[in-house]
C-alpha cells in the first residue's frame, strides 16, 4: 500500500530518535513483521547480512554496540530525502572499535521503505573495506 511522504518522515524521524537513544527495542517496533533487511556481509563482522524478521532487527544491534566504545560514536545526518514510502537517510559514522581503538568514518546512505506506518525494508550502504579494515578482518 501507498504511503504518503508525511508518515514516512514521521516513521524516519523516530527511527533515527531510538537509534541516538541506542534503543534496539523501540527501533524493532517500527519493523513490520516481514523485512528485507541488507548491511553488507563480512565474515568478521557478525552482525552483517540479510535479515528478513521484526525479532532479527534488536540483536542486530545488540550484536554490533559492544564492539563500539561508549561516547566515541558520532552520527553525522546529512540529508533526508523522502518520496512516498521511500526515505533516503544520508550520513557519516564515526566509531571507536573496542578491540583495537582505532577509529573509522564512513559517508553511509540508507534506504528505508515504509508501508502502512510500518519499515519493510532497510538497506545500507557505507564502505565496508574502511569499516573491515578498523576491525582487522580485511
Amino acid at each position: 500500500m501507498a504511503t504518503d511522504a508525511q508518515t514516512s518522515r514521521a516513521v524516519a524521524e523516530r527511527f533515527m530518535e531510538r537509534l541516538g537513544r541506542q534503543d534496539q527495542d523501540g527501533i524493532q517496533e517500527l519493523f513490520a513483521a516481514d523485512i528485507d533487511w541488507y548491511v553488507p556481509a563480512n565474515d568478521g563482522l557478525s552482525w552483517t547480512g540479510h535479515r528478513t524478521r521484526r525479532e532479527e532487527v534488536a540483536p542486530y544491534f545488540t550484536t554490533m554496540w559492544p564492539h563500539f566504545v561508549p561516547g566515541r560514536s558520532d552520527v553525522s545526518l546529512e540529508r533526508i530525502i523522502v518520496d512516498g514510502g521511500d526515505v533516503i537517510l544520508l550520513w557519516i559514522f564515526t566509531h571507536t572499535v573496542a578491540s583495537s581503538g582505532k577509529e573509522f568514518t564512513t559517508p553511509s546512505a540508507m534506504h528505508l521503505v515504509v508501508e502502512d506506518g510500518e519499515i519493510v525494508r532497510m538497506h545500507l550502504y557505507e564502505d565496508t573495506r574502511v569499516v573491515a579494515q578498523a576491525f582487522g578482518t580485511d
